[in-house]
């Protein structure tokens, strides 16, 4: 057996880098194709950890891991067909039986991400992805929009019922919105405050909210009186270069205009609070990775590192994901920074980092705490 395998962070960290063949409809389970967030993806857990695995990508057809029949519910991976440890996958929610009086399945409206996180996209368009010349290279938020699988717009009612439903019925602890960029100089914030505010009166559940910096930092005071626990704020890639050719319309959002509204956001929504995707693989050096998530950690912002996955129907569909070994010497010493520094995944309120399905980083931080 591969030496390793006996560190699980490091098994985490290979999955997701190379994703599991499946061998049929039937290893089949709430996976996602297209859209927003982690897709093309299965919600699988390893031991205790919940892990989005890449199921449906190209690059998975060339990765050593499969499954096989295990024990009860639980399914073997398999390394080279040697089994390596146990999995199961996050079940099929009981909320997503439900329809709206309208006809609309709560599926299209919200959907479980990991094992216990409601997830949404509030809008389901963005001015970046309608253009060629500025859409992100790597986003496939409109693929579900065109397969019918979601709706453009969801009404704050609609959340609202959705969320209630997915708290009672499936015990979802926390919810993530985030949104396309739409043409107003809030960059989507004003529909997230509505949302927000509807679930809230909903149902108590911590809720993080995603957008791009507004044009005026009096909207992370609205959002946070809205009832938005935590903030979302994605760089997505850091060295300018690589940004302006890879997402070509996000990227006039500069770096330094990231970093003056997560000076101005922290205070309000607290340090650890407001985190940030950057996506590994793509080009940017360790080097530079490590030293813009210094200056993140220093502000207070959490560095939510995930290695890319190439999504079908996307210009980057054939892109390599990055490997164990890179993903390795980036992981490794931002755990210890984080650890460091006191600003660790689970003490999250809300969102993705939080959740930590996306990326090994939380594995990686229980390991530092350890001493393993």
């Amino acid at each position: 057996m591969n030496s390793w395998v006996n560190s699980k962070q490091r098994l985490i960290t290979e999955v997701q880098t190379r994703g599991v063949r499946l061998a049929g409809a039937e290893q089949e389970c709430t996976s996602r194709r297209g859209g927003a967030g982690p897709s093309d993806h299965q919600a699988m857990v390893i031991g205790d950890t919940p892990v989005m695995v890449p199921v449906h990508t190209h690059s998975v057809m060339t990765s050593p891991f499969t499954l096989a029949a295990g024990d009860g519910e639980k399914l073997k991976l398999l390394d080279r067909g040697i089994p390596v440890t146990d999995v199961t996958f996050a079940g099929t929610p009981r909320f997503y039986a439900l329809s709206t009086a309208d006809g609309i399945p709560y599926s299209h409206i919200a959907t479980l991400h990991g094992t216990d996180v409601l997830a949404t996209t509030v809008l389901q368009t963005c001015i970046r992805y309608q253009s060629r010349r500025k859409t992100c290279k790597f986003c496939a938020i409109g693929q579900s929009l065109a397969a019918g699988r979601t709706i453009a717009h969801k009404t704050p009612q609609q959340l609202a019922e959705v969320a209630r439903a997915a708290v009672e019925l499936d015990g979802v602890t926390h919810m993530v919105m985030t949104t396309g960029t739409p043409a107003t100089p809030d960059r989507g914030a004003r529909v997230l405050c509505e949302s927000v505010a509807a679930v809230k009166s909903a149902v108590d559940i911590p809720i993080q909210v995603q957008c791009e910096p507004p044009d005026d930092s009096a909207w992370f005071h609205r959002l946070k009186a809205a009832g938005a626990d935590t903030l979302g704020m994605h760089l997505e890639l850091v060295t300018p270069a690589l940004r302006e050719q890879m997402m070509p319309g996000k990227a006039q959002v500069t770096v330094d205009d990231y970093m003056q509204a997560f000076r101005e956001a922290v205070p309000i929504f607290g340090r650890g609070q407001v985190s940030t995707y950057i996506l590994a693989g793509l080009g940017d050096g360790k080097e530079a990775i490590l030293d813009t998530c210094e200056k993140l950690i220093e502000i207070g912002v959490y560095p939510f590192v995930v290695p890319f996955v190439p999504i079908r129907g996307t210009p980057l569909e054939d892109h390599p994901p990055p490997d164990r070994a890179f993903m390795e010497t980036i992981l490794q010493p931002l755990a210890e920074k984080t650890v460091a520094a006191d600003m660790r995944a689970e003490s999250i309120k809300a969102g993705c980092g939080k959740c930590g399905a996306c990326s090994p980083l939380s594995a990686y931080e229980r390991a530092v705490d350890a001493g393993t």
